[in-house]
């Protein structure tokens, strides 16, 4: 296991979660937490998929099983599932509450706009 890579415990609590492979046509469906593992390379270093290390396969396949899961849910499940586990062990304070302020934008036109209050049209 390298650093930033799912730990056995981790990949414990998450490996239920995910989706079944059933596909019978085809090559072989790769490993889920190789995918994931490359899926978390990518998001921790900011590089482009073409960039993808090597020992992750191919960046075309990791690339399409992160849109197919973006697509159907699978993260959203996924967030929803380590939530649900978490609240049940007593680990989850519902009333904290966090926004990343680096990716809330405003329209380019939102800055100086009129100062006041504005009056209703008769």
């Amino acid at each position: 296991m390298r650093r930033g890579e799912l730990t056995d415990q981790q990949w414990e609590r998450i490996r239920l979660l995910l989706p079944t492979r059933t596909s019978r046509r085809g090559r072989p469906a790769k490993d889920h937490r190789l995918i994931l593992n490359a899926m978390l390379w990518i998001l921790r270093t900011g590089a482009p998929w073409r960039d993808l290390p090597e020992r992750y396969g191919r960046w075309q396949t990791v690339y399409s099983r992160f849109r197919l899961w973006k697509r159907t849910g699978v993260f959203d499940a996924l967030l929803a599932g380590l939530q649900e586990d978490a609240d049940a062990q007593g680990r989850l304070d519902w009333a904290l509450h966090h926004v990343d302020g680096t990716v809330v934008r405003a329209h380019q036109h939102a800055a100086g706009g009129k100062k006041g209050t504005l009056e209703p049209r008769p």
